[in-house]
């Protein structure tokens, strides 16, 4: 074994981290493979059985038994063409109003969020939907590729959300609750998206303009019947599953399979389930779940090593010895996630930061489930901010030449909305309620 000090041990660690995510191998590989080799190096013979315990520890948790169900339960919403018949319910409504579609996107997304919870999925969604019907009337890409970029990434926060499925069992907190303090500030997120775009085409016409009032022709009773075709299936299902939560019913494991039933009803209903696309979803599901639990299984051998050598003593040491008391510490922990948002994935950020700050909330005195639902309202701007922005490198993905849309007209389109997380950010730690309310309503 070598022996270093646990401050150099911590420098090397998270420099070889990002080392290896900048050289561009799999982030499960990177955080798995360093911590082995840290193990190995510092801790000796001792990982071998260190490892398997920790993992199977993680792994025995019941909970975790949803996140394939909530998976499955959003592929089966992408199939059942949902999305199409809100988005063109939510057009019809509000295409008459500056900024009308970037605001029914953004709804759409809100609404979606709650059913698909996937972002690559929600965002490629939206974007062959939404955006091409803004680009043909007029709309700058900027509002219009932000909005989808915004809309489209809420799924990680608003529950059911696979994000907080994990961050449970890893802090030892309650996933219903996590679930149920989410919901405002996805909501509160949302407001502030509409409310920007709104006042944006407001001032700045030409961003949004309205849609010809012939598109807009439709009989009022018509209009209403498509809103509720469009409209009610989600909500049905939204209600099914948080309701179920909410009101103490189910678990979130069991609420998640009530959802993935409800879902594939619904497909089977608008005739879009068949063989072929059941098969899809169930293979598409299985390579997100794997995917996710490597991620899981890598970064519990870096936790487990990092915490051992006294890693953890020492962030917890350098964020508490930060000017302006508790809470000077707690911008920088907010500080130290938003820039990693930069570099790794969401997930790879959970399963390595969790078990290191979630000790020092603690210690500051913070509410638990208020700090926990902070950080994820934090990692909702790791998928906008380059370079390493997954929502951005979706839409850029899926966008057709002749829509004229470059990587710099997405970027200029997200910053607005990355600080309008910020004023969020702010909000909840002003006002805790928002995010305490409802966890301390629900039915125990």
């Amino acid at each position: 074994m070598v022996e270093l000090s646990p401050e150099i041990i911590t420098i090397l660690m998270f420099g070889g981290l990002l080392v290896g995510i900048l050289f561009g191998y799999p982030l499960a590989i990177v955080i798995g493979g360093v911590g082995l080799f840290a193990g190995i190096l510092f801790l000796g013979p001792m990982v071998f059985k260190m490892f398997p315990l920790r993992v199977l520890g993680l792994m025995s948790s019941y909970v975790l038994l949803a996140v394939p169900l909530f998976i499955f339960m959003g592929n089966m919403m992408e199939i059942s063409g949902t999305a199409e018949r809100l988005f063109g319910a939510l057009y019809l409504w509000l295409g008459g109003l500056r900024g009308g579609l970037a605001i029914a996107t953004v709804l759409m997304g809100t609404i979606l969020a709650a059913c698909v919870g996937i972002i690559a999925a929600s965002t490629i969604m939206m974007g062959l939907i939404a955006l091409p019907s803004m680009l043909q009337r007029g709309y700058s890409r900027e509002v219009a590729t932000g909005s989808v970029c915004a809309g489209g990434t809420l799924g990680i926060l608003i529950p059911p959300s696979v994000m907080l499925v994990f961050y449970g069992p890893m802090s030892s907190l309650s996933v219903g609750k996590l679930m149920m303090g989410a919901f405002m500030p996805g909501l509160l997120l949302s407001v502030l998206y509409i409310s920007y775009i709104g006042i944006r085409c407001i001032i700045r016409p030409e961003d949004g303009p309205p849609m010809p009032p012939e598109e807009r022709a439709v009989p009022i009773l018509k209009k209403i019947s498509i809103l509720l075709g469009g409209l009610v299936p989600p909500v049905f299902i939204i209600l099914a599953v948080l309701g179920s939560i909410f009101f103490g019913i189910a678990a979130p494991t069991e609420a998640a399979a009530l959802g993935a039933l409800a879902a594939t009803i619904l497909a089977l209903a608008y005739r879009r389930l068949t063989w072929e696309t059941l098969t899809k979803s169930m293979l598409q599901t299985l390579k997100i779940t794997c995917m996710a639990f490597l991620i899981v299984w890598g970064a519990t051998m870096f936790t487990g090593t990092f915490l051992r050598v006294g890693g953890g003593d020492v962030v917890t040491n350098l964020v508490l010895a930060m000017p302006g008391g508790r809470w000077g510490a707690f911008w920088v922990i907010m500080f130290i996630i938003f820039i990693l948002g930069m570099f790794i994935d969401w997930m790879g950020i959970l399963f390595v930061m969790v078990p290191i700050v979630t000790p020092i909330g603690d210690v500051l005195g913070f509410d638990p489930i208020w700090f926990a639902l902070m950080v994820c309202v934090n990692l909702q701007m790791s998928f906008m901010t380059p370079p390493f922005a997954y929502a951005i490198f979706f839409l850029k993905g899926i966008s057709k030449p002749e829509w004229g849309v470059t990587t710099a007209h997405i970027i200029r389109g997200v910053i607005p909305f990355v600080a309008l997380i910020i004023i969020g950010i702010v909000l909840c730690a002003v006002f805790p309620q928002i995010i305490l309310w409802l966890p301390n309503m629900m039915i125990k």
